[in-house]
């Protein structure tokens, strides 16, 4: 998707929309931000994980440090389409996103059967280093999407992101299978994020405030994970706990 960018850093801020709310907001951008060459694509995600769900466990209990590890495509892959290794990382607010790019078929044979990886990097060595810190990284939930991306007429380096027909699974844990699951949001909701390096425009901002847009805490793999846990579809005590625990915290509504 674009020019290839290895390493993020910015702030990301999510919105839940009904469908009234984001067509009156879609209605307000279209001073402030235009639609990327790409309009509607599917992104589809592989989530990494402990078999029990360490990492999706810890994120949940909101910890100032928190890290995933996801294999992504843009669109149903073919095994020698570009596909991205990702580690999306946050600490005290900060999303932090550094990845590395190679056909999907070599990322596959990479992650799943311990292959090398075509090209060695800075990144791929951190990736190494997880899946070596994480005994038993392994796929464990597809989450996917379709995504409508903006960025700012002024400012690039603004992008604004409206998601819908966000789906989970567990089983068919295979980007070829594309945007197939069982749905997170309700029907006619999208999620926005706003993603900028400081602080949200002002006119943004405003706009915002009298559209009465309000922010949230919320995580696509948590909200499937609590989604999971909560139908009693992982069946260990463990889970089961996690879930009063996320209940307690108020979380389930809004995983972060």
């Amino acid at each position: 998707m674009g020019i290839f960018q290895e390493i993020f850093k910015r702030i990301e801020i999510k919105y839940l929309l009904d469908e009234t709310t984001y067509r009156r907001l879609r209605e307000r951008l279209e001073n402030i931000a235009e639609v990327d060459r790409y309009g509607e694509s599917s992104i589809l995600n592989i989530y990494y994980d402990t078999p029990d769900y360490r990492l999706i466990r810890t994120s949940l209990e909101k910890p100032d440090y928190k890290e995933k590890l996801r294999l992504r495509s843009y669109n149903i892959p073919t095994k020698e389409s570009p596909a991205f290794i990702e580690i999306k990382k946050k600490y005290d607010g900060v999303v932090y996103k550094r990845r590395i790019d190679m056909k999907y078929g070599e990322a596959l044979k990479y992650l799943n059967e311990g292959a090398e990886a075509p090209k060695d990097s800075q990144i791929k060595r951190e990736i190494d280093y997880m899946m070596s810190y994480y005994q038993g990284l392994k796929p464990m939930m597809a989450i996917s999407y379709d995504r409508i991306a903006m960025f700012g007429k002024e400012d690039p380096e603004l992008r604004i992101t409206f998601d819908r027909n966000i789906r989970y699974r567990t089983d068919k844990l295979d980007l070829r299978y594309g945007n197939t699951g069982k749905d997170i949001l309700k029907p006619g909701q999208r999620l926005m994020e706003v993603k900028i390096a400081g602080a949200i425009p002002i006119e943004l901002a405003r706009i915002f405030s009298e559209l009465r847009i309000y922010p949230t805490s919320f995580s696509k793999y948590g909200r499937g994970y609590v989604n999971l846990i909560s139908k009693e579809e992982v069946r260990k005590p463990l889970a089961i706990h996690d879930y009063e625990t996320i209940k307690e915290k108020g979380a389930v509504a809004y995983a972060g």
